[in-house]
């Protein structure tokens, strides 16, 4: 007798963004992955990697969301970073080996004396277990077969740190940084300059380019919600370029944009913009030397270009 084949999931197209609270112990993708599934979505992404050892504010991206997705990558982020000072790990935080145990005599006047050391612009020398590319490989890859290579220092933004606790061997730490900066590697430089070594123990992201881990919900409240409470949860596309300045556009501005034409406007500042139509967020666009030209495009402004684009021949036929 053959078993049963449970019935395929039925997608739908869902536009918007969700704000979940990823739990330690669980890969991005596989958050991303089950968020997919509980809104059958047809598409999804996320706007920036948490580590397994990581928690907190993961925003996923489903449908016309995902066009905008990149925008978050560069945006800043805060996190409240839990340090163990006195041990030091092959990776850098509480995943990997242990390499080395001190004791730590560390006082509160000692940590706050050198965490001004690692605020504003300063160099970061990325970990060996990362993600970057070396010779079309990743550290991780080199490091797991033991070969150390060439690890340049980048420049990093920390814009400000604020010591929350400190209770030995542990500091809990807030910590608002700009793109690319690896806490785990200000872990452990910050353990260095204590003498006595250190590593991320627990990391928890609280905000990430103006959206906060307040408004977010869990996999398991996802879980006992209704389709439409589910639905009800998500946030409009243009969610993730809110900080961007704004334009709206006449009508014959917007066929242009829609059409993927510039757009004139005098006077207009050079920046990156989000645009608006009398449909609603059309998408965004460059301005360079007053003219606005379309970066990327939601599928509701090109559909509407090609409505008006039919209504328009049909005009010219009948005339």
């Amino acid at each position: 007798m053959r078993g049963s084949r449970s019935a395929p999931l039925l997608r739908r197209r869902v536009d918007g963004v969700l704000l979940l609270d990823k739990p330690v112990g669980l890969s991005s993708n596989a958050a991303l992955q089950q968020a997919k599934r509980r809104f059958r979505a047809e598409k999804a992404g996320h706007t920036g990697t948490l580590d397994p050892l990581a928690s907190g504010l993961l925003p996923i991206c489903f449908g016309e969301a995902t066009k905008f997705a990149h925008m978050l990558l560069d945006a800043d982020k805060t996190y409240v970073a839990l340090v163990r000072l006195g041990t030091t790990t092959t990776t850098g935080d509480a995943e990997g080996e242990v390499l080395q145990t001190r004791n730590v005599t560390v006082s509160r006047q000692d940590v706050e004396a050198v965490l001004p050391r690692f605020i504003g612009r300063i160099m970061q020398i990325p970990p060996r277990y990362a993600a970057l590319k070396y010779q079309g490989r990743n550290y991780y890859e080199y490091a797991r077969e033991g070969i150390e290579i060439p690890r340049p220092g980048r420049e990093v933004v920390i814009h400000s740190m604020t010591l929350d606790a400190c209770t030995a061997p542990d500091l809990s730490l807030t910590i608002r940084c700009g793109k690319g900066t690896y806490v785990r590697v200000l872990a452990e430089d910050i353990g260095l300059a204590l003498g006595c070594g250190a590593h991320l123990a627990a990391l928890r992201r609280l905000e990430t380019g103006g959206l906060r881990l307040s408004a977010s919900c869990t996999l398991e409240t996802l879980a006992g919600l209704s389709d439409d409470e589910c639905d009800a949860r998500l946030l409009p596309p243009d969610t993730l370029v809110a900080a961007l300045p704004r334009i709206d556009l006449e009508p014959v501005e917007a066929l242009r944009f829609a059409q993927g034409q510039a757009v004139a406007r005098t006077g207009l500042p050079d920046a990156t913009y989000r645009v608006y139509t009398a449909e609603g967020f059309a998408g965004i666009a460059v301005a360079i030397e007053g003219t606005a030209r379309p970066r990327r495009l939601t599928a509701g402004a090109s559909s509407s270009a090609a409505s008006e684009g039919k209504r328009a021949a049909i005009e010219s036929l009948e005339s």
